[in-house]
């Protein structure tokens, strides 16, 4: 049976993460393991991860990191590792509940169905955001994902700025992460768009998307500004990509 292991970067989570990997485990998935990634938070959040990785024996996987150095660069180091680990799916998921572990089953039935990554979709038909966002707040969510991210790159995707997915091991290998440039919010559109671009077969299910409960939030008008930007430089990088360029098993392991 193949194993999913959830990749789950963490940045002072130290409320949320007993919590979270409580309700992962308690949907009881055969083959289901969790990577902490934590870049060395000053709330304790590390030291909680080796505990429950000492209680979850062989399902819970830590992997400490310096420092704060960006969400993208905690997934590639995450991916990486799980791929490493052997993990034949491999699910990214914030630790904040913000991604509900309800959905983690059928995100799993959706890639063992055929697609190469499935995007949990906030913007997909009969999927939603938290009704305490402000109008600002849904108009810029909306507009980045589609309009400005579809214009830019041509991309079918609804959301593809959402951060609650899963990859088959051969995609993530096949895009190459090295090829991977972006570092805060923009880098799921980035992964999104190289995979696109090499071909790969993407679905998108609908989720209900709520606010986080506990801790602050990371997103700041300044990610949002850089995003922007950030878009139009990977579509310059990427635009000539195609299914032939992809990476192979072979090609990881000489890396």
């Amino acid at each position: 049976m193949p194993n999913t292991m959830i990749v789950m970067p963490t940045y002072n989570e130290a409320d949320n993460l007993p919590l979270i990997i409580e309700a992962i485990f308690d949907l009881q998935i055969d083959g289901l393991q969790v990577l902490i990634v934590d870049d060395n938070s000053p709330d304790g959040t590390g030291e909680i991860a080796d505990r429950l990785a000492a209680q979850y024996e062989g399902q819970i996987f830590v992997l400490h990191r310096e420092g704060k150095a960006g969400l993208g660069p905690a997934y590639i180091a995450g991916f990486k590792k799980a791929i490493t680990l052997g993990a034949d799916y491999i699910m990214q998921m914030d630790a904040d509940f913000s991604h509900q572990p309800k959905y983690i089953p059928q995100l799993i039935a959706e890639i063992e169905s055929g697609y190469d990554m499935v995007i949990a979709s906030r913007f997909a038909k009969g999927g939603g955001v938290d009704e305490s966002w402000g109008v600002y707040r849904k108009l810029l969510s909306w507009f980045a994902n589609r309009v400005y991210v579809p214009s830019i790159l041509g991309l079918p995707i609804r959301d593809a700025t959402g951060g609650f997915r899963i990859w088959r091991r051969n995609t993530l290998i096949g895009l190459d992460l090295d090829r991977v440039r972006a570092n805060g919010y923009v880098f799921q559109v980035e992964l999104t768009y190289i995979a696109y671009r090499l071909g790969f077969k993407i679905e998108e299910i609908p989720i209900y998307f709520p606010d986080r409960t506990r801790g602050e939030s990371k997103m700041d008008i300044r990610i949002q500004r850089e995003a922007a930007l950030r878009v139009l430089q990977m579509r310059w990088r990427h635009r000539h990509l195609t299914p032939q360029q992809r990476r192979t098993e072979a090609y990881h392991a000489m890396q």
